[in-house]
């Protein structure tokens, strides 16, 4: 029987409270956008499954962490197991986007020596005429980081899903060459059919086969 996916990535989602973190994934794995939602307090849980190239599947495990800080030490639990994390800031709020650096530290000091992927979004978007944040400056720091960047908007859906789809297809990415590598005792990356060979181990092999001629 055809299994129902073949990878489970576990993504956290991470940036300051009111961001939109809890819109930008209620309008992805839902379809929806409320203007008033309730802060997430502690850690809330998304799912939601993808092709990502055909016959594919791929099952994404969402955290929608809080981003005050009083709940900082529940969110912190989380990022060991995380494969993926989305850096929010809201296009609107300078002080969000000042924090990136902060919330990239956090994370990448806490899961030494493993990894995370990230991808930096700008949200809110569809207020274009309240921004305080360039494009061009969220990319030098997308750069410094050494992650991509894209612009999104809940509210009007634009980008959402290409968002998650850079996130995702990076991850697996990362798996191929062997940049993320899973064991047994992570969770942030499963699967239910033999992992891909790392691309460098298929390069040596190709080497020897070349050797051996």
């Amino acid at each position: 029987m055809e299994p129902r996916w073949h990878y489970q990535f576990r993504v956290i989602m991470l940036g300051d409270s009111t961001v939109g973190k809890s819109s930008l994934l209620r309008r992805y794995t839902e379809g929806v956008f409320l203007d008033a939602i309730n802060q997430t307090v502690g850690v809330d849980f998304y799912v939601q499954f993808v092709e990502l190239e055909p016959g594919l599947r791929v099952k994404l495990q969402f955290w929608d962490t809080a981003g005050q800080e009083r709940f900082r030490s529940v969110t912190r639990s989380y990022y060991r197991n995380s494969a993926g994390g989305m850096l929010l800031f809201d296009l609107t709020n300078r002080a969000s986007f000042q924090s990136v650096r902060q919330w990239h530290r956090e994370v990448t000091d806490a899961v030494q020596p493993s990894r995370v992927v990230f991808l930096l979004v700008g949200h809110k978007s569809d207020l274009a005429g309240q921004r305080r944040v360039a494009r061009r400056e969220a990319e030098k720091l997308a750069a410094s980081l050494g992650v991509q960047y894209v612009e999104t908007s809940a509210k009007d859906a634009s980008n959402v899903v290409q968002a998650f789809q850079m996130l995702t297809l990076a991850i697996y990415q990362a798996l191929r060459s062997g940049r993320l590598v899973p064991s047994e005792a992570w969770d942030g990356v499963k699967s239910s059919i033999p992992l891909p060979a790392p691309l460098q181990v298929l390069e040596k092999e190709e080497k020897k086969k070349r050797c051996s001629c």
